[in-house]
């Protein structure tokens, strides 16, 4: 006797990966279009080191943009036939927009601190060793960040609890953190060897990266720190 299984549409692998490429694009799009604002200051701010506080205001939008892809990466809809990734990602603004800017203003903050020490040291007096400590400072502020952006996006936690579990996790979870650092350094690979608008155009999968190797914290965050 044999038995067949059927599979209806929308339920199969290519509809399952017809459906991620669709979900990808449209967040890819409209994270591109929630941060145009500031991209698009970017682009009018020199590279002079002493235009770093212009152009961290223009980052200022892609702080909720971020959150609310990821947002809608982690609730997409696997089925073909019931696909809402636009409406889910403004869903993701809406609730996000606040409690993502809380966070990512005074990151943005510290790293132009950070970079503005870091492009004037000389000036500074300071021995060299200092630099390299300032850039070990950076990139965990970076790999914190990270962190922070994947819980602020899916939990509904106070500011300072969310800053302080995504200290916590920066050490608990060392693979999750060194996902996030790979990502970070492939960001930083692509833009300068190819140009800096390859991150953003790109900005979707990596996000969905992020989640992934993310999955650790968010399993324990659901499990120990969540009614």
């Amino acid at each position: 006797m044999s038995t067949s299984t059927s599979v209806t549409f929308g339920e199969g692998v290519l509809s399952r990966a017809a459906a991620l490429i669709h979900t990808l694009a449209t967040v890819e799009a409209l994270l591109l279009a929630a941060a145009a604002p500031g991209l698009a200051g970017l682009l009018l701010v020199g590279p002079d080191p002493a235009n770093l506080p212009l152009a961290a205001l223009c980052l200022l939008p892609l702080g909720p943009a971020l959150s609310a892809a990821l947002y809608a990466l982690h609730h997409r809809d696997r089925d073909l036939t019931d696909l809402h990734p636009a409406r889910t990602y403004w869903r993701g603004w809406r609730l996000n927009a606040l409690p993502a800017l809380k966070l990512w203003t005074p990151l943005l903050a510290w790293l132009t601190v950070l970079a503005f020490t870091l492009t004037h040291f000389s000036a500074t007096g300071l021995p060299g060793w200092w630099a390299v400590l300032l850039a070990a400072v950076g990139a965990g502020s970076l790999l914190w960040g990270a962190h922070a952006l994947v819980l602020t996006s899916l939990f509904a936690f106070r500011t300072r609890d969310t800053a302080r579990l995504a200290a916590y996790f920066l050490f608990r979870h060392g693979r999750a953190t060194l996902g996030a650092a790979s990502l970070l350094v492939l960001a930083a690979g692509l833009t300068a060897l190819l140009t800096e608008a390859l991150p953003a155009l790109l900005a979707a999968p990596l996000l969905l990266s992020l989640l992934h190797s993310g999955r650790p914290v968010i399993a324990e965050t659901q499990e120990d720190f969540t009614a």
